[in-house]
């Protein structure tokens, strides 16, 4: 399926760099050494494996008429072969992630929404099946999985209405989102990770356990890696609203030592349970880092 999109956070140009990507990604494939992606739906050889419940994003031509004629129930086949995937995109939409607040500036949304986008649409132009998760400290939208070009517009349109929302909870809302995703997939979490990493953890051990592959996106701003070179400056929390006038000169070295270890926790524990962790920044390509992936 070849489509083309273009909206806010998937413009043309987007979507041509992505057309010309390797069609297997790395980070989509089910398995390290699954080979090259293989449509589910093709191939008189593969083998009948079991009908499944169709649910919305599912193609309607792949529904079995005859099930549904003794059945009054849509259903469709599945192959002992099948390698159709299904990844889930969660976007952490809290306060934080609307930093900074200067007109025209790139935010953390802005720059995880675009990635969202470019991920959707990476998936859906394999026939492949992705859902959205808006949240904060609770589940804000739920989109489940599809593959069809109408719920790819449904995921750049949600992405597209999406604002900056309340305290974050990244734990918590992985716990709430756990019963919404039926199968085993790809998880891709973007968030800027101000929350307690062994919390995190936590939440996505579940994950992990009904085997998940977890990719994790932390985005973050410049002026939060390197405080600003300024006299005087007046600090709010975007969450809490509390407010902390400092020197930066005078709190840089200690700010970014404990920026530096909040980051080894989060690799640590990322490469203790076999999860891809990324650190990335607004002034860089969201582009570039699927390209790293699909190598």
């Amino acid at each position: 399926m070849k489509h083309s999109s273009s909206s806010k956070y998937l413009s043309a140009e987007d979507a041509r760099a992505l057309r010309a990507m390797a069609f297997a990604p790395r980070m989509l494939v089910e398995g390290h050494h699954s080979g090259k992606h293989r449509s589910r739906w093709r191939g008189a050889s593969m083998e009948f494996h079991e009908f499944r419940p169709y649910t919305p994003g599912d193609a309607p031509h792949l529904v079995d008429w005859r099930v549904f004629a003794r059945t009054d129930r849509f259903y469709l086949k599945t192959f002992e072969q099948e390698t159709r995937l299904e990844c889930h995109l969660f976007v952490d939409s809290s306060a934080s992630m609307g930093f900074p607040e200067e007109p025209g500036a790139m935010t953390k949304l802005d720059w995880a929404s675009h990635l969202a986008a470019c991920l959707a649409y990476l998936v859906t132009l394999r026939q492949d099946r992705v859902s959205l998760t808006l949240f904060d400290a609770t589940i804000r939208q739920h989109l489940p999985p599809g593959a069809t070009r109408g719920h790819l517009q449904q995921i750049l349109h949600a992405l597209e209405q999406n604002a900056p929302g309340q305290k974050t909870s990244l734990s918590a809302a992985l716990e709430r989102a756990l019963p919404l995703l039926k199968h085993k997939a790809t998880l891709v979490v973007v968030s800027d990770f101000l929350d307690d990493p062994a919390a995190v953890f936590r939440a996505l051990g579940a994950y992990l356990h009904r085997g998940f592959r977890v990719f994790l996106f932390q985005v973050l701003t410049p002026q939060e890696l390197l405080l600003p070179d300024t006299a005087y400056r007046r600090y709010v929390d975007m969450e809490t609203a509390t407010a902390l006038p400092v020197h930066p000169s005078a709190v840089r070295a200690a700010y970014q030592r404990e920026l530096e270890e909040h980051h080894r926790r989060l690799s640590q524990l990322s490469a203790r349970r076999g999860v891809e962790f990324v650190q990335a920044r607004t002034d860089q390509p969201w582009l570039d880092h699927l390209r790293r992936l699909t190598r």
